[in-house]
């Protein structure tokens, strides 16, 4: 019997009221903000429009994006810009330690756009932040979310070489939804990464997370569950799929919270030692609580 509960119809544009965000305060005086234009510096929270960025901006935390805010693919879900990238900036890594550094971070999350257009898929500039990281913030933990290297397994583990504490790669929706919504990624390509990276450091946690909303059903993702449990995968997360504007995928369906708590209960039992689900998660919201969550405290 299957157990995917009935859709619940409501478009992009009315949001039920657990999905409206209240801002706060003025975005521009936040600190990070001042300091992100200040050294030229990229984070997923602004390209991607995040809905927690004055929430997290707030507490001094932020998700760094290297190589570039221009990325050499068009998934239909992201608002990052797809284009022709830029020569990569030497200088960045230095940039991005100097601002953990400034920012006091204990726990420092580093994203990137995808450049295919890179041999190694920008892997040697991951392990350049990861070195500059250990020299301004020695005590801080890294999270690297990075691209599926074009399927370069020999990319992943250089990364993993570098030796961050945590190494996360999206698989961002069901297999059955690839061609809508990753129309150049590969499921199986991204499994493969995930199962490289627990391959080359057992001790290491490996994380993966996936967006609901888009039209996948509550079977399809427990089996993606299963599939990341079966590659090793440590901690898992699941949010809402919100539109970032009327040239995005549409949002099939807001799902309810109920159903958050039963994909985290499903999670839980398959042995996910960090699970985050809820309507506003995103891959690295709340990252540090949910690795040592993972850790056991």
């Amino acid at each position: 019997m299957s157990t995917d509960p009935k859709p619940i119809n409501r478009r992009a544009g009315h949001r039920p009221e657990w999905l409206k965000v209240r801002v706060p305060g003025d975005f521009d005086r936040l600190p990070v903000t001042r300091l992100m234009n200040d050294l030229a510096l990229n984070t997923v929270c602004q390209e991607a429009r995040c809905p927690n960025i004055f929430e997290c901006w707030s507490a001094g935390t932020a998700t760094f994006m290297i190589l570039g805010d221009i990325c050499t693919r068009r998934c239909t879900f992201c608002a990052v810009e797809g284009a022709t990238p830029l020569p990569l900036d030497g200088d960045e890594p230095r940039r991005v330690g100097e601002a953990a550094a400034r920012m006091g971070l204990r726990h420092v999350v580093v994203t990137t756009v995808t450049r295919d257009d890179l041999a190694d898929g920008g892997a040697s500039h991951f392990v350049a932040v990861i070195e500059s990281l250990r020299e301004k913030v020695p005590r801080a933990r890294v999270e690297v979310l990075t691209s599926d290297f074009s399927g370069n397994l020999g990319a992943v583990e250089t990364v993993v070489a570098a030796g961050p504490d945590v190494f996360n790669h999206n698989v961002e929706t069901v297999p059955r939804l690839y061609p809508g919504v990753r129309p150049e990624a590969d499921y199986a390509r991204s499994l493969g990464v995930l199962a490289r990276a627990r391959e080359a450091a057992p001790e290491m946690p490996t994380k993966s997370g996936l967006m609901v909303g888009l039209g996948e059903t509550f079977d399809e993702v427990v089996a993606v569950l299963h599939d990341l449990r079966r590659v090793g995968v440590d901690i898992v997360t699941l949010g809402q799929y919100l539109r970032p504007s009327a040239a995005h995928l549409p949002v099939q369906r807001f799902v309810e919270p109920g159903e958050f708590d039963r994909y985290s209960g499903v999670a839980e039992k398959l042995g996910f030692s960090g699970v985050a689900s809820a309507p506003f998660v995103r891959s690295s919201y709340h990252a540090a609580d949910v690795a040592e969550d993972a850790r056991g405290g």
